[in-house]
């Protein structure tokens, strides 16, 4: 729980950011410091995304999706069609996964899944 609290501050630091090229460079570092290297997540199809998680402890993949879920989300407002969708895509499968097989049950989750399917739907 600790590693969720230190990416969520982070990630509300990084929310703070007024810079857009300052906000990409920190984007970057958010997914080097928690997840990996940031092109692997963009490059790589979501199966090869999903695999990716099994080097981490069992005890530690759902929240590292989480925390994937998240930065694709936050990072899809930062970017044009067609790579926003494709971020936001990324991110449903995600959150829909982690609401299927995780341990908790969260508003907040659900909340996004909602936005994230209007957004895909108005696109």
């Amino acid at each position: 729980m600790r590693l969720i609290r230190e990416f969520m501050a982070a990630l509300q630091r990084f929310l703070e950011k007024n810079e857009r090229e300052d906000k990409q460079e920190a984007l970057r570092d958010l997914y080097r410091q928690y997840l990996g290297e940031y092109e692997l997540y963009h490059t790589t199809t979501m199966e090869e995304v999903m695999q990716s998680f099994e080097r981490f402890p069992q005890e530690q993949r759902i929240h590292r999706m989480e925390m994937l879920a998240e930065l694709y989300y936050v990072e899809a407002d930062m970017k044009s069609e067609p790579t926003r969708s494709e971020l936001l895509r990324r991110a449903l499968l995600l959150f829909q996964f982690i609401d299927r097989h995780g341990k908790t049950f969260s508003f907040e989750r659900m909340d996004k899944i909602d936005r994230i399917n209007a957004k895909l739907v108005s696109d």
